[in-house]
Order: structure tokens, then C-alpha cells, then sequence
């Protein structure tokens, strides 16, 4: 086996993608779309893991109710990478916790973005 890494199917891909580099500072590795522009695949190093995103139609069959979720456990003197992934994330997003204090964790955040994506960022 080679590697493993996450992959979202989110409508509006590229803008997702501008999303997450700015939430995340990510970085592009690799980007696919077809002779009409459209996102087939593209990857993301989100300090040091593969995000990869790809296009999904409105007019394909999207599964609802959101099972899974990202976590991403930061340490202590990283609160500003979750402060600043927070500040960009809530924007028309759904926000399960606020950031802040929980029993688990000094400083974090459960929140569905506006693609439908569910993270967990924490220390």
C-alpha cells in the first residue's frame, strides 16, 4: 500500500479548495479537472496530511446525514492554526460547539462547514 488520505465529493470544489488553504495554510499538490474545467480531483497537504477533493453535481445522489468527521489534534502552542481555521470555517457553517473550553480539551471546535464538511479541531 502506498498511502491513504481523505477525500470529499463537495459542490463548488474550487472554492472549497480556496477555503481550506486559507483555513488550513494548505498547500496544492496536484489538481485534475476535465476539458470543461470541471474538478475531477484535486489534493491539498494540510499540515502534512492529503486532503483530496472532487466535484460533485446537484443532479447527483448526495447522502445525507453527515457520519463522519475530521479531527485534528493540534498542540498546545498551535491554538492559532485552530483560531484561524475556526475564523474562516464558520462562515455559513453549522457550529455543533463554539471554540472554547470543553471537558476534553482546552480549546476546540466541532463545526460543518458550508460544503457539509464536519471537523473537530482541538488541543
Amino acid at each position: 500500500m502506498n498511502r491513504i488520505f481523505y477525500q470529499v465529493y463537495v459542490c463548488n470544489s474550487d472554492y472549497a479548495i480556496e477555503t481550506y488553504k486559507k483555513a488550513f495554510n494548505a498547500t496544492l499538490l496536484n489538481q485534475h479537472k476535465t476539458p470543461e474545467g470541471v474538478n475531477i480531483h484535486t489534493e491539498l497537504n494540510i499540515y502534512g496530511q492529503i486532503l483530496a477533493l472532487s466535484e460533485i453535481s446537484q443532479q447527483e445522489e448526495i447522502v445525507t446525514g453527515n457520519t463522519m468527521q475530521f479531527c485534528l489534534q493540534f498542540n498546545k502552542n498551535e491554538k492559532t492554526k485552530i483560531t484561524n481555521a475556526y475564523e474562516v470555517l464558520k462562515i455559513n457553517a453549522n457550529i455543533q460547539h463554539p471554540l472554547g473550553l470543553t471537558f476534553y480539551s482546552e480549546y476546540m471546535t466541532d463545526i460543518t462547514d458550508q460544503f457539509g464538511i464536519r471537523w473537530c479541531l482541538f488541543i
